[in-house]
């Protein structure tokens, strides 16, 4: 197991399969992008099946959650998808993608075994849209959705990010949307994940005033909180029901003392926090011909020495050392 010294036991995995990115999203990277990782830095597919491999065996990892960058940017998506399907006990399979390219690949991700996806939109407005990724690829984003829907990879969640100014009055008309096609929203409060250091927290939508909006035109009643477990979303029955959505309270409201995942990054590096500043370096150890006993003392050692908290609340949290593309959402 992946045990910290605080009783907690880390089952998520989120796995980053690449750096690089189709968007320019101006919550996450400036306009010209980032230096992405070399390709020897990468691990390649068949390392990073091994090391998944070892964590839902060895290390009780149930859940499995492939991230970016952009997932479907990784060529060899679809077979590492198929060989992590297969692995006993099985985990549960998703991805986190922004949307553009799942309509050609949703049958294929179905086929190889994934479970469901989350998708990035934060707007219904195609100009909007642009505004705030820099590319004018909203109808991409709409046609993955629905054939993420059409391949079953159900509940299709979209996760939506409001900024000040560009994109907070559209709450109401988002979640409406959503419930009309079926689709669970989760809004989650920007967090410092940009490389060019933009992030002022005092221009950020909190999740009381997000919850404000939605209130104006929703009722809104709030799930038990043993319904949550240790998701970071705190979720809502609207209008009674059955629909629901989910708001991340990630920097007003940290939900660290329920934290179960743990996170391997693109270049082979275990973080036992999204935002800590230390790694564990596994990809040297696996290229040095290290056994999986000696690979999965190092991922406890890593996920023993987890903090309490990542302190993102705090005035003087600094925003972590590298780009989060290869570090995964």
């Amino acid at each position: 197991m992946l045990l910290d010294t605080f009783g907690r036991r880390a089952v998520d995995l989120r796995v980053s399969l690449t750096d690089r990115c189709n968007l320019r999203c101006t919550y996450c990277m400036p306009e010209e992008g980032l230096q992405w990782l070399a390709k020897p830095e990468l691990l390649t597919d068949e390392e990073i099946v091994r090391l998944v491999t070892l964590a839902v065996r060895d290390l009780g990892v149930q859940e499995v959650r492939f991230t970016g960058g952009e997932p479907l940017l990784r060529p060899g998506l679809i077979g590492i998808v198929e060989a992590c399907a297969a692995l006993d006990p099985r985990p549960e399979l998703s991805l986190t993608t922004n949307g553009i390219g799942l309509a050609r690949t949703a049958a294929a991700l179905r086929s190889a075994g994934l479970d469901r996806v989350n998708v990035s939109l934060d707007t219904l407005d195609a100009s909007t849209f642009h505004t705030l990724t820099r590319r004018h690829r909203h109808h991409d984003v709409l046609a993955g959705l629905a054939a993420a829907e059409d391949a079953g990879l159900t509940p299709v969640k979209l996760n939506a990010v409001l900024m000040r100014g560009v994109n907070e009055h559209e709450a109401p008309a988002l979640l409406g949307w959503c419930l009309e096609r079926g689709y669970e929203l989760r809004f989650i409060e920007q967090m410092p994940l940009d490389a060019q250091h933009g992030w002022d927290r005092s221009s950020m939508i909190t999740a009381e005033e997000i919850l404000e909006r939605l209130s104006a035109r929703f009722t809104l009643t709030p799930e038990p909180s043993a319904a949550r477990g240790a998701a970071p979303a705190e979720r809502f029955l609207v209008d009674g029901g059955p629909g629901r959505v989910g708001v991340i309270a990630s920097v007003t409201r940290p939900f660290c003392r329920a934290c179960d995942r743990t996170r391997l990054t693109a270049d082979g590096q275990v973080r036992n926090c999204l935002f800590a500043t230390g790694e564990t370096d596994l990809r040297t150890a696996l290229r040095s011909g290290a056994d999986d006993a000696e690979l999965a003392a190092l991922w406890r050692t890593a996920m023993w020495g987890k903090k309490a908290g990542a302190g993102i609340g705090e005035p003087d949290f600094h925003q972590p050392s590298r780009p989060m593309s290869a570090i995964g959402g």
